[in-house]
């Protein structure tokens, strides 16, 4: 079989990983998980679990560890098999769903990213376009689909950005990352630091009071425990089913894992820790509590901040873009065509419908109610992972056949018609209760849990059908 360069642009992105390529180290998987949870929308999640669920500070900080925690067994388990043989996701779902029938989750997951790859352009372009008007005072002008001339002069120099970043290869995509999520953390700490000086040094003192939930019973304090732990479990789900795309790179098993014990409760603990102390920091400077950073920026009235911000607030978008979008999205579309479409072509197509996304995102997309049908196919992923993890463990015992996951015509996992059709029947079945969680007023409870209600229903049925 032909093992040509994976991070070569030019070559079949889904190619096994070569010795060479294999450089990934735990620094690397570190930075993986630091970018896909500081952006904007990561840290006014992780701001707002401390304020909507009526928990006190210790019980959310346990429940970000928790999730923390079992995000890294399920990113092990998931990874293994992409460090073992230096294979992507829509590879590794050949072994479990055919040769064919991979496409069907492989496309699932690139529309998806391809989705919020087009949105996340344009909410890292709103940061470009905070850093010019911070550095000319120029307000824009005439709006055209809802944007100004510096909006769109923004949009397109980031939607420009990503292509040199990937158009250098998987290469460049590391050193990316390496530089965004030390850098971020850099920028939160000194956030911290200017609202700690506000605060006349009562910052610690004063967050402990806000936080703290006298009036919290047992019983609440665990419902909003379960509530917190379901909610972030159900932000890195995406990452989670095809983290084989990174893990492929990774220099050993060893790494990944390391890697993964640093990037999730470790880092959950720093970014939330920071997450905690800027929002209560700003509850004590400015009287209230505030969860989107850039607002707190605003009310610092400080020039050079708004610029250090705007550059921190476009990396981290950036960062999480390429992680949890643009990866899976390029995999995915390369998928459609093995040995046709490389890395590059598929990046350009991905591009190319991130530029109408996020170009129509402000005047036509958000107002139509495209959320729900993303969310949908989002849900029908969770028992694809779980048919994943029970056959490379339960039925393959972790013991692939590599020549045969690229065996297009027989082999293996072509399964007679290139579709395994039992595979096809847990993910019927599991699906339904997925989709319904997203459509079902009654299951509304569910929805912050349902990910992993779907995946372990997903790998049960396919291992009772399979073992029959």
């Amino acid at each position: 079989m032909d093992s040509k360069s994976t991070t070569n642009p030019e070559g079949d992105t889904l190619n096994p990983a070569t010795p060479d390529e294999k450089t990934w180290g735990s620094f690397a998987i570190f930075n993986v998980w630091a970018n896909d949870v500081q952006s904007l929308f990561g840290y006014s999640l992780v701001a707002s679990l401390f304020i909507s669920y009526g928990v006190g500070g210790l019980t959310a900080f346990a429940a970000l560890i928790a999730s923390g925690l079992f995000v890294m067994i399920m990113v092990n388990l998931s990874g293994a098999p992409g460090e073992k043989y230096g294979i992507p996701f829509p590879v590794l779902a050949r072994s479990s769903m055919g040769t064919a029938g991979s496409k069907l989750p492989s496309v699932l997951r690139a529309v998806v990213a391809v989705f919020w790859y087009g949105v996340q352009v344009y909410f890292a372009s709103t940061a470009l376009s905070l850093l010019i008007r911070s550095l000319t005072g120029v307000s824009g002008g005439t709006e055209m689909l809802g944007l100004t001339g510096i909006d769109w002069l923004s949009f397109v120099i980031v939607w420009a950005v990503h292509i040199a970043i990937f158009w250098r290869g998987m290469g460049w995509v590391e050193k990316f990352l390496n530089f965004a999520g030390p850098f971020v953390y850099l920028v939160m700490i000194g956030l911290v630091i200017v609202l700690w000086q506000r605060a006349d040094g009562q910052l610690l003192s004063a967050t402990a009071t806000i936080f703290a939930n006298p009036e919290g019973t047992f019983s609440t304090e665990l419902k909003g425990f379960i509530a917190i732990f379901g909610t972030m479990v159900a932000y890195f789900s995406a990452v989670m089913i095809n983290f084989s795309d990174f893990s492929r790179y990774s220099s050993s098993k060893a790494s990944m894992k390391t890697g993964n014990l640093l990037g999730l409760p470790l880092n959950m603990i720093l970014f939330s820790a920071l997450a905690l102390l800027t929002t209560g920091g700003a509850a004590v400077v400015f009287g209230e509590a505030i969860i989107n950073p850039t607002e707190i920026v605003e009310k610092t009235d400080s020039v050079l901040l708004a610029i250090i911000a705007a550059i921190t607030f476009f990396a981290a978008t950036v960062g999480i873009n390429l992680v949890a979008n643009f990866i899976p999205a390029v995999n995915g579309i390369a998928n459609l065509a093995p040995g046709k479409i490389s890395f590059r072509q598929a990046g350009l197509v991905t591009s190319i419908f991130a530029l109408v996304i996020g170009g129509l995102w402000t005047a036509v997309i958000s107002n139509i109610g495209i959320s729900g049908f993303v969310n949908t196919l989002g849900a029908t992923l969770a028992p694809i992972f779980g048919i994943m993890i029970v056959d490379y463990y339960k039925i393959r015992k972790e013991e692939l056949n590599l020549d045969d996951l690229y065996n297009m015509e027989g082999g293996d996992y072509h399964y007679g018609n290139g579709w395994n059709d039992k595979a096809l029947v847990a993910f019927a079945v599991a699906s339904v209760f997925s989709v319904a969680t997203v459509w079902v007023p009654s299951l509304g409870f569910l929805s912050g849990y349902a990910w992993i209600i779907g995946a372990i229903l997903g790998g049960f049925v396919y291992f009772m059908v399979t073992e029959k």
